[in-house]
């Protein structure tokens, strides 16, 4: 049994539609104390096309993982709108959300940790057509013998245990798992982060093919630029909880125009000469989402600030091709 694309993979629609997102969690002071807000995403808007991969960059705490968590339904927003496949998740009931849980799939950081060493690899990738359809048992075989194939691994991995394998064969059977039920979308956070250097291109280029074999659109989270560079179609950087420039990959990468945009590429390492940037050093630490900055949140760490940054927060706007929020840009 082949492997095929689902047609909502394919058609060319966006696969996810976020307009103002929000996480706020509640963060408890004792019995008789009003607990505080902690925002850990405030009204962060995009979309995914079919096909297409958004990544997501930021310093760690920025909302990257917690906007992953709300896309593949493990949290619920706050508030805002999000729409998978064209389903409105906020008030899906739960008969829409099972249905929805098959069309988004998460590929996990640590490949360690994210398979069940008790389980074989067949076992594990079977699970999701055993919950999820009505195959038969030789066909949810054949579907998965299948699947391991097109990820790059032998027909005897199928009855060995994760423990047998290495970091890049564990990621590889993780993302064989995500991607045998034909999902829409797959949302990777920091996928290859935790591998080899030698072997992040491997998986890299592996993710791209089943991309165009499926036409599946990927939210790509990830701190590491020259990752992003590889695989991002658009790219949206994130300071704490908020986007700050929103665009189409070549141009940001060509000329970053948010003064924490400049700074993050300032500080990825280019081989040749030609390609390094002039070093922007980012002084202080980033603030704590319980005590946010009034104003703009990079203010009091951003060389461009003006009296105006500290008084009003900076919307979103058309500059150059691409989104920016930014007084002096």
């Amino acid at each position: 049994m082949s492997v095929q694309p689902q047609q909502s993979a394919v058609d060319g629609k966006p696969v996810v539609i976020a307009k103002n997102l929000r996480r706020v969690y509640p963060i408890s002071k004792g019995l008789f104390h009003k607990p505080d807000q902690l925002q850990a995403v405030g009204g962060v808007s995009f979309s995914v096309q079919a096909g297409k991969t958004l990544a997501i960059v930021g310093e760690s705490g920025c909302g990257k993982s917690t906007l992953a968590r709300m896309i593949t339904l493990i949290e619920a927003p706050t508030a805002g709108d999000l729409e998978l496949g064209g389903i409105d998740v906020v008030n899906a009931n739960a008969q829409d959300k099972h249905a929805l849980r098959q069309k988004v799939q998460l590929v996990f950081q640590n490949p360690y940790g994210s398979l069940n060493p008790r389980k074989r690899i067949g076992q594990i990738l079977e699970a999701p057509l055993e919950i999820n359809t009505n195959l038969t048992a030789a066909q949810r075989a054949e579907k998965a013998r299948a699947m391991l194939a097109l990820v790059g691994l032998r027909p005897e991995h199928y009855d060995r245990y994760p423990h047998m394998f290495s970091g890049g064969q564990r990621q590889r059977i993780a993302i064989a798992r995500a991607m045998i039920l034909n999902p829409g979308i797959v949302v990777a956070d920091e996928p290859v982060s935790a591998l080899d250097v030698s072997i992040q291109a491997q998986i890299l280029n592996l993710f791209m093919d089943l991309q165009d074999e499926f036409g599946t659109g990927y939210v790509f989270i990830s701190h590491n630029l020259s990752v992003v560079e590889h695989v991002a179609d658009e790219v949206m950087v994130m300071y704490l909880g908020a986007a700050v420039e929103v665009g189409e990959k070549r141009r940001l990468f060509a000329a970053p125009l948010h003064p924490y945009t400049r700074a993050l590429m300032s500080a990825t390492p280019a081989l040749r000469k030609a390609d390094r940037r002039e070093r922007i050093v980012i002084h202080g630490e980033l603030p704590s989402p319980l005590n946010p900055p009034t104003g703009c949140a990079f203010h009091k760490r951003c060389p461009l600030a003006v009296p105006r940054c500290s008084e009003e927060v900076p919307q979103l706007r058309e500059v150059d091709g691409r989104r920016v929020a930014c007084h002096e840009v």
